[in-house]
């Protein structure tokens, strides 16, 4: 019986192409200051970039279409943030009614938020009853409701604030939930075995296991608690406005950059809220907690 001796050529050829080309040389790492340098770096860059695509396409408005008030100047926009004295007054007192809206619904939002995602951890059959509700909640289109708010509960500051805890709500919930229900099966039975009661299960263990994922909730919900507060401007324009009242009044009156102005103040509230709350979860947990 004849045996085949052949060897394939495609083998020897990979190994001597292995063999002249060598292994790849390992990437260089990024040292950290490098890391630092780029982080700040790029943004700046693309802040540049914007700036420019912002001359672009408000000199399209302005000389071509003839409309400039619709897309201003950024310089106008710079000029009515920091130096208009007439349009400031407003600006400040827009800014603090807002501020004050989005603090007070963003805290029913997490003491309800809270309350909520503790009762459902006590039994599985609490959760299937009161989830699928966080779950509708979330769903719901909230502006489809704000006439009936109105109609409830007026249109001054109440109604603001039930909007702000509608869009601030369901990620208390959820995320505090799953914190609670993220503690090792091991460790809780070892309370359990210790004869630990629910209270001591809940604060001794539950809720330090749990504190990454409140404060991803707090985060989440402080941002939405802003939207919550201008979006329920925008409908609620008796009493006291904030920044929506203001960003449509000057949207009437034609006044591009003060427009323009206020929605940056409102979205620099937003980072503000947003960037306070990581500083606070890295204060309160950073020591021993690190997430990538």
């Amino acid at each position: 019986m004849a045996v085949d001796t052949r060897v394939s050529s495609a083998e020897p050829a990979v190994t001597t192409a292995t063999r002249l080309s060598g292994p790849k040389p390992p990437r260089r790492a990024t040292s950290p200051r490098a890391e630092r340098v780029r982080n700040i770096v790029l943004p700046i860059v693309v802040f540049f970039v914007l700036i420019g695509v912002g001359y672009g396409i408000a000199s399209y408005y302005d000389q071509v279409r003839g409309l400039p008030f619709l897309v201003p100047y950024p310089h106008l926009v710079v000029n009515a943030l920091l130096f208009d004295a007439d349009f400031r007054p407003d600006l400040l007192e827009a800014l603090g009614n807002t501020t004050l809206i989005a603090v007070i619904g963003l805290a029913i939002a997490i003491v309800i938020g809270m309350a909520w995602a503790v009762l459902m951890v006590q039994a599985t059959w609490i959760e299937s009853a009161l989830f699928p509700y966080a779950v509708v909640l979330q769903c719901i289109p909230i502006l489809a409701l704000v006439p009936l708010i109105g109609s409830l509960f007026g249109y001054e500051m109440p109604s603001r604030i039930i909007v702000t805890v509608m869009f601030a709500l369901f990620p208390m919930v959820s995320n505090t939930l799953f914190g609670l229900q993220s503690v090792d099966k091991g460790q809780r039975e070892l309370f359990q075995l210790q004869g630990a009661s629910r209270l001591t299960l809940l604060t001794k263990l539950r809720f330090p296991a749990a504190l990454p994922s409140i404060f991803i909730g707090l985060r989440n919900s402080a941002g939405l608690s802003v939207i919550g507060a201008i979006v329920a401007d925008q409908f609620f324009q008796r009493g006291n406005g904030g920044l929506g009242v203001l960003i449509s009044v000057m949207n009437q009156r034609l006044n591009g950059a003060e427009m323009f102005a206020a929605i940056v103040v409102a979205s620099v509230l937003g980072v503000l809220v947003f960037v306070a709350f990581g500083w606070l979860r890295r204060a309160a947990i950073g020591k021993w907690y690190s997430a990538n």
